[in-house]
């Protein structure tokens, strides 16, 4: 997967017209099927988790 965390967060609020702290999980699966990047907000801060 190409795309930072940055770059997913903003996809998330031109494509999806979601806000990427309103809580919501925003899960992004790479080509394969092997990576998954994780973005959400818990009110304090954003979290982000990327799997092998």
């Amino acid at each position: 997967m190409r795309k930072g965390f940055p770059s997913l967060a903003l996809q998330v609020q031109e494509v999806l017209k979601g806000d990427p702290l309103s809580g919501h999980v925003f899960c992004f699966r790479g080509r394969r099927g092997d990576l998954l990047k994780v973005i959400w907000h818990d009110g304090q801060g954003a979290w982000r988790r990327r799997t092998p």
